[in-house]
């Protein structure tokens, strides 16, 4: 992968950006990203000093790793922009949320290296989790330049069958959101007992941060936290009963269901 083209200049596609860049995959003059917004465009070009293009049939042409980094409803358009000059020696991958390879294969009228991927919001702060799915004609080489590339924005999970990908838009691709509902309970529940609204946050977020590493880099059970904090007559028991009087637990897995439902429902739209 000589060049690495990304169509669209939000939130992700900087967040890619500077990745790489910090990581030293991809030097400023083998990026190149494209875009609608004049505005974002030099933004990014200002921020990173990469090269910029409004045209996505340049940045197709030009580049050897394309990234669809647009909003679903704007995929379509992109692709029949650049369906004349794909190549099967290209990568195209896709952060398109529901949008399914099939799609994109059809859409383009040619059999590609496609890869779908499921990223979250913590990418933006290189903390991200996704889920990446392969079709049939990435090379296991070039699976793993994909996935080295995507692991600079945290940690990448393979799925082998790309209905899961609906399962994990309902984890950690809404999972950000659930999250930081439970981190505002949290830090309400700090302010009802006296703390101030701005170190309650503060040590919500911290508590919540620190027991994802704990489980990432420990490789701990979850249920062994639990155990662990949970002294017998203690505190913290006394406050997981009252969590699961209120079904927390049940609620937690039914958000990530229905998430997941969601997903499938509106993936299936785009058949």
């Amino acid at each position: 992968m000589d060049k690495l083209g990304i169509i669209g200049a939000g939130k992700m596609a900087e967040a890619l950006v500077k990745g790489v860049l910090n990581a030293g995959i991809y030097r400023k003059k083998e990026i190149t990203v494209s875009d609608v917004d004049p505005g974002k465009l030099q933004n990014i070009k200002k921020k990173y000093g990469i090269d910029i293009t409004s045209d996505n049939k340049e940045l197709a042409e030009s580049c050897n790793l394309i990234i669809f980094a647009v909003k679903p409803g704007h995929i379509e358009h992109v692709l029949k922009e650049i369906k004349n000059i794909t190549s099967r020696k290209k990568l195209y991958v896709s952060i398109a949320a529901g949008i399914k390879t099939s799609f994109i294969q059809k859409t383009l009228n040619k059999e590609l290296k496609i890869t779908r991927i499921m990223p979250n919001k913590p990418a933006v702060v290189q903390e991200g989790a996704f889920g990446i799915y392969f079709n049939t004609l990435n090379t296991p080489e070039e699976r793993e330049s994909i996935v080295k590339l995507f692991s600079n924005l945290g940690i990448v999970e393979i799925v082998h069958d790309e209905k899961l990908i609906d399962a994990v838009t309902g984890l950690s691709g809404s999972g950000p959101a659930f999250a930081a509902v439970f981190a505002e309970a949290l830090a309400d529940g700090g302010v009802k007992m006296g703390l101030s609204r701005e170190t309650a946050i503060k040590l919500s977020a911290q508590t919540m941060l620190g027991t994802a590493k704990l489980i990432l880099e420990t490789g701990m059970n979850p249920s062994d936290i639990k155990n662990m904090v949970s002294s017998p007559g203690g505190t913290t028991i006394a406050g997981i009963h009252e969590l699961e009087k209120h079904g927390f637990r049940n609620a937690s897995i039914a958000a990530v269901e229905s998430a997941t439902l969601k997903s499938r429902e509106l993936s299936s739209e785009d058949e």
